[in-house]
């Protein structure tokens, strides 16, 4: 039986078709993705086996039962309450939620305990993004929908590496100016991403630059007449301050040429039809809000902005980030849009939840709620459905703040995190194909996600955690909800009380939804009112949020650019995983691309720094922070900046996360950690001693450097370490707990390599390489080599034997490809993408591979032309 769901992954919101045996397809018939998936959400099925996860209750560290573990964890959090206040208690949650899951923790936290002691890891991607629409807008209002992007005439890349980030919307883009090539692209980041290779121009923008840049533009559309008078006259506060503000800025702050500059206003104020999309470039910043406010200002001073094909898009890096913000998972929100800070709201959600309590100020945002943590005002903290001990900035001390709390509990799908190993008490959750509920998208469109897989073990759903743990300190009658169902009609007939208030956000019109119409929803865009149209776009009729109907226009001063010392870190994603691996590290093909934590960096540091390929760098905040990455030198980044991928924890990555050394600014505004915003210094560590592993068992390094993976039949790890070389039985003992079979050694004295494979019945579940060197042997041989009869010498040469297929690094995940087939197709004729594509199978699924197939085309051939 086939089940219609939602991927869990980006905030692109793809639909899935999915079979209990873990077959995937993408959903032809959802309008977020018309049956497109990346590498990502293909591979899903290979993530959904039970290996690692948390299959009961555990407390301090041994199984128990349900109404144990509820007990404890009521009766912690009562006392907390009772002793120190409703605000001696916090909730840390996630965008992985459902927004039923969601719902019931924040009427919990906010009504019925009577603290905004609840922020969400959607602090740490989206924040900004929230805080600069309630400025603009009132609310914070997504204005478009994914069809603008066919619609638009030129498309504005912000702080986005959508290529590899959101690669469905990449593909959408790709797709429309390949139908329609007068469609332009720009792109604006510091880095020369694989989304660069699709832009019509490039804008290497310095680090938050960004206000700069638009507050340019703004300014040359004044100058130019760009400006729309009649909207702006009737819509709009503020233009005048802003345009005179933005007029004094000086554009040496965005590190671009005049000639850049000019290029991109001329496009900008040319084109009606401009959509600028940002993300976590934009976001992530101690001026993330102001440079949102930025964007905003340009779309509003010209009214491009709610009509087909123009206005500004904020894409959300999580499936249900967007759910989170109209439940008010955010500790500054109150349900619906509402404000905290408002009594009349706080009254209208106290009164429909007939709550015994109301929070009246906002809570602790992602950042400071840590840091209370530390301080011990934090008696009880519940951490739901995400690993902060990881993903927050300076996250070795966050894993200290959260061993500092008195009673921790978290609940999760796997029996270990960074973060699960700290708490006192854990609670096995239901994941993916495995819950049931719904999802809010980018567009604000919801849809479900369904269940195709049963229950494991004890897991339960998390709103059924949630409103046990409520039931269980004593407020039973207001979380007796049976069904995910019932949850959501609760929360759609909050929308209508709230509806008075005259806010964006209105569901109204599914307050009495059926459990059959539930089960059978169809992806929808909200508003969805009682009466009116439904989904669509905002603002083309110019009405706002703000008291007076009318739009806000703020003037905003460049910041100036952190001066540090050493290099400037920037931090994002891989193309292949998500977060910090918990899902996706499951899937062989999905670690194949790249295996290991990296560092890009300029070849001119590269030089300075005395690194050669493969060496390794260890970056260092302060005197005790730091951690180790492979070297990856690229021109792709400037000199003097690094970029590092955040996704790799203390379960894969003996040296720690990249957060270790992130910086901890905030946004005065929003909130939200500045993670791409920190300086590190850099230096080769230097290595005296290298190692792989590939084997049948699980593995757990401890050395000061190592790098685990999951291959197809088992597991793999990089190892490095200082000293001298360990004999490979020694460092046997501290990688797995027990390889089996006999081992085989061989010894080459010219290389100083030394190898020992290990075999069970003639087959090999082991091999051990180590070198004074980075060990230069085929990994793809090796790992190929586990669970086979091939005869230990054999497998320990390292190498493909003539007669075998080396297919060389992965280049294409979703298909398989590695790249010594690509090279092939390249020298057999292939002379384009597609042509790749149709002689290996590698782009033909999600495309997000195809800049750097195209990379790997030689250059065409110049003709002089005919006189």
């Amino acid at each position: 039986m086939t089940t219609c769901t939602t991927c869990p992954y980006c905030g692109v919101g793809c639909g899935i078709l999915a079979d209990a045996d873990g077959t995937i397809k993408g959903d032809p018939d959802h309008p977020a993705n018309y049956g497109r998936l990346c590498s990502k959400g293909a591979a899903l099925g290979e993530t959904i086996d039970l290996d690692g996860r948390l299959l009961a209750p555990r407390v301090h560290g041994a199984d128990t039962d349900w109404d144990t573990a509820i007990e404890m964890v009521a009766d912690k959090f009562s006392a907390a309450i009772r002793d120190h206040g409703p605000d001696s208690v916090a909730f840390y949650v996630s965008g992985q939620l459902l927004t039923e899951d969601y719902y019931v923790a924040n009427k919990l936290m906010k009504g019925y305990i009577g603290s905004a002691n609840i922020d969400t890891n959607s602090r740490l991607c989206m924040a900004s993004s929230v805080a600069g629409h309630k400025r603009a807008f009132g609310t914070d209002t997504v204005p478009g929908t994914y069809e603008d992007l066919e619609h638009a005439d030129l498309i504005v890349l912000v702080g986005s590496n959508l290529a590899w980030c959101h690669p469905v919307l990449h593909q959408r883009i790709a797709a429309a100016k390949a139908q329609r090539p007068s469609l332009r692209v720009v792109n604006i980041d510091p880095r020369r991403t694989v989304t660069s290779d699709l832009a019509d121009l490039h804008l290497p923008i310095d680090a938050d630059g960004d206000v700069a840049l638009f507050n340019g533009l703004l300014a040359h559309l004044a100058l130019t007449g760009r400006i729309d008078d009649a909207f702006v006259d009737a819509h709009v506060d503020g233009a005048q301050a802003a345009i005179a503000q933005a007029a004094d800025t000086d554009l040496r702050a965005t590190g671009l040429s005049v000639d850049l500059l000019h290029q991109f206003y001329a496009m900008w104020a040319g084109t009606e039809k401009v959509v600028t999309i940002y993300s976590q470039g934009v976001n992530q910043s101690t001026s993330g809000t102001d440079k949102v406010n930025a964007i905003l200002n340009c779309h509003l001073a010209t009214g491009r902005i709610g009509r087909p094909g123009m206005g500004p898009f904020s894409v959300t890096g999580q499936p249900n980030a967007m759910g989170g913000r109209e439940v008010g998972g955010l500790a500054n929100m109150l349900a619906n849009h509402l404000d905290i800070e408002n009594p009349e709201h706080r009254d209208t959600v106290q009164g429909f939840w007939n709550s015994p309590t109301i929070c009246t100020q906002a809570g602790l945002k992602a950042v400071d709620l840590f840091d209370a943590c530390a301080a011990g005002r934090i008696k009880a903290l519940w951490i739901m459905s995400t690993n902060p001990a990881v993903s927050l900035p300076d996250a070795g001390r966050v894993a200290e703040a959260i061993a500092n709390v008195p009673f921790t509990v978290v609940s999760d799908i796997m029996a270990h995190t960074d973060t699960g190993d700290l708490a006192d008490v854990l609670l096995p959750a239901t994941g993916w194909g495995e819950k049931d509920g719904t999802v809010t998208n980018s567009e604000r469109r919801m849809s479900r996600q369904r269940a195709f897989l049963p229950a494991p073990g004890m897991a339960r759903p998390d709103w059924r955690i949630i409103c046990d743990v409520a039931a269980a300190m004593g407020w039973a009658d207001g979380f007796n909800f049976d069904s995910p169902a019932a949850v959501f009609r609760e929360y759609a007939r909050l929308s209508q009380a709230a509806a008075p208030h005259g806010r964006d956000f209105d569901i109204s019109g599914l307050r009495d939804v059926s459990d059959a119409d539930y089960a059978n929803w169809r992806p929808m865009q909200w508003p969805v009112p009682s009466d009116g149209e439904q989904g669509g776009r905002f603002f083309a009729d110019g009405a706002f949020f703000h008291p007076n109907g009318k739009a806000r226009m703020l003037p905003l001063t460049a910041p100036q650019t952190s001066a540090g010392t050493g290099f400037r870190l920037n931090t994002g994603r891989n193309r292949d995983q998500w977060h910090t691996m918990t899902r996706t590290g499951k899937s062989q093909r999905l670690g194949s691309h790249l295996a290991e934590p990296y560092v890009e960096i300029h070849p001119d540091d590269a030089q300075s720094l005395g690194l050669d390929v493969a060496d390794i760098v260890e970056l260092r905040k302060g005197d005790t922070d730091h951690t180790l990455a492979r070297a990856l030198v690229t021109t792709h980044v400037a000199p003097g900046t690094l970029f590092a991928p955040i996704h790799w924890t203390r379960q894969r990555n003996g040296s720690g996360p990249i957060n270790a050394v992130a910086h901890v600014g905030v946004d005065p505004v929003s909130g939200q950690p500045a993670l791409k915003g920190g300086h590190v210094t850099a230096r080769r560590y230097a290595a005296t001693w290298y190692g792989f592993v590939a084997s049948a068992v699980p593995l757990a390094p401890q050395c000061a450097y190592s790098a685990v993976s999951r291959t197809e039949i088992g597991w793999r790890a990089e190892l490095a370490g200082q000293g001298t070389m360990p004999s490979p039985e020694d460092l046997m003992q501290h990688v797995a707990a027990e390889l089996p079979g006999a081992p085989s050694m061989l010894d080459d004295v010219e290389t100083g390599i030394r190898r020992m494979a290990w075999s069970v019945d003639g087959r090999i579940t082991g091999l051990l390489f180590l070198a004074p060197a980075p060990v230069a042997v085929s990994r793809v041989t090796a790992i190929s080599a586990i669970g086979t009869d091939v005869a230990p010498l054999d497998a320990l040469a390292g190498r493909a034997r003539a007669t075998a297929d080396d297919p060389g690094a992965t280049v294409c995940a979703c298909m398989g490809v590695g790249l010594n087939h690509v090279l092939r197709a390249v020298q057999e004729g292939a002379s384009t993408v597609e042509a790749i594509g149709c002689a290996t199978t590698a782009g033909t699924n999600c495309g997000a591979c195809r800049p750097e197939l195209a990379r790997l085309l030689p250059p065409p051939v110049k003709t002089l032309a005919a006189e």
